[in-house]
């Protein structure tokens, strides 16, 4: 009888373990950032050093967060789709990443130390979230971006929003739909900061 008992014990627990129903987790990357133009000559003489991003509340968690109206005034976050890293970090060093291929400084870091000179960029994560839109989604970005040189007041304060359709329903588009709003992003990041550093 305990035999029989146990045969079952595993059988339920089996079945348990692959029953349909339960999602599993799925990690996002974002994809590759676009190509940006380098330059002849880089922008800054000193490094620059991109800090980790800043968020508040649920856009510093690693899950990936959606709007249940189309104002965004409702969000939740999904509990098996999240980011490979928290956003704070992502982001981070997606930025680092374009602004040493646009060549903006011989050295561009994600540390250095605090008494080291160095141009500091400081980002802010305000929206990084899926949207509804009709009958689709939409992927909405905005960042607020500081430059600091080391002078009294700051090169560059700005807040940048992009809002850009994802092409399907699946969050896989929406992840895709993230990287060109960033991509947009860090274009006009760039050109500003072409205009601040003459």
């Amino acid at each position: 009888m305990r035999r029989i008992a146990a045969i079952l014990s595993v059988v339920l627990l089996a079945g348990c373990a692959s029953a349909p129903g339960i999602p599993e987790t799925t990690y996002f990357r974002l994809p590759p950032p676009a190509e940006v133009p380098g330059r002849e000559a880089p922008l800054f003489e000193e490094p620059v050093v991109v800090e980790t991003f800043l968020a508040d509340g649920l856009h510093s968690d690693q899950a990936l967060l959606y709007a249940l109206d189309a104002d965004a005034t409702r969000l939740r976050a999904y509990h098996y789709q999240l980011w490979v890293d928290p956003p704070v970090r992502m982001l981070q060093r997606r930025l680092v990443r374009v602004l040493r291929r646009a060549d903006v400084a011989p050295l561009v870091l994600d540390r250095i130390g605090a008494s080291q000179s160095a141009v500091r960029v400081h980002g802010r994560i305000e929206r990084f979230e899926r949207v509804p839109a009709g009958e689709g989604w939409i992927a909405s970005v905005a960042l607020g971006l500081r430059v600091d040189d080391g002078s009294e007041r700051p090169l560059l304060v700005r807040r940048y929003r992009e809002d850009v359709p994802a092409a399907g329903p699946g969050v896989a588009d929406s992840v895709r739909a993230f990287g060109e709003a960033l991509d947009r992003i860090h274009a006009a990041f760039i050109a500003d900061l072409e205009t601040a550093a003459r």
